[in-house]
């Protein structure tokens, strides 16, 4: 019986193996066709790795909605930068980090609905504040607008005290009363 747990074992592991280098080898092999180095692929595809293991994770342990928010945001990271090392978003680093916080948004939404199973505020308002923050980042960054990020601050502060009032509304709109406070 042990002997035949084992084989499968080995199996699985032989057949993500495989799986894997077959996904190496293409990336590798699209690299190559676009005159990419191996490693700006090889970065990237790490990511992906990463983001593999921990979906794997959080299909094999308990910690299901950690695992798969590690899971969601490694692999969005990892095929912005695939894409990113094959030109096909014409962006270098320095002009795109601000989307590692919407990566980070979207990775919430999923972990958030894994967990409760449905969508909850309390991962929902995080969520949009990681990809509006992202977005007015990224805004900048590109250099969309006229003027400063610096300038920005300057002029529309009291919009950030006034985004910060509505994500604490949302959130004390989106928790349940215990039963003891309703008898109140």
């Amino acid at each position: 019986m042990r002997h035949e747990v084992k084989r499968r074992l080995a199996a699985r592991l032989v057949f993500f193996g495989g799986l894997l280098l077959m996904l190496l080898g293409c990336a590798f092999l699209l690299g190559t066709m676009a005159g990419i180095s191996g490693i700006s692929v090889l970065t990237a595809f790490l990511f992906i790795i990463i983001g593999s293991a921990c979906a794997f994770l959080a299909v094999r342990l308990n910690k299901r909605s950690l695992y798969l928010f590690f899971a969601t945001f490694f692999i969005l990271v990892g095929f912005f930068l695939f894409l990113s090392s094959l030109r096909i978003i014409p962006l270098v680093f320095e002009k795109w980090w601000p989307s590692i916080p919407i990566f980070a948004g979207l990775a919430l939404i999923p972990s958030g609905w894994h967990f409760y199973g449905v969508i909850k505020i309390r991962y929902l308002v995080p969520a949009a504040a990681f990809i509006v923050l992202g977005a007015a980042l990224l805004i900048f960054s590109l250099d969309i607008v006229s003027f400063s990020f610096k300038q920005f601050i300057l002029n529309w502060w009291p919009l950030l005290v006034v985004m910060a009032g509505v994500m604490l509304v949302l959130i004390s709109l989106g928790t349940k009363n215990s039963p003891k406070d309703s008898e109140r």
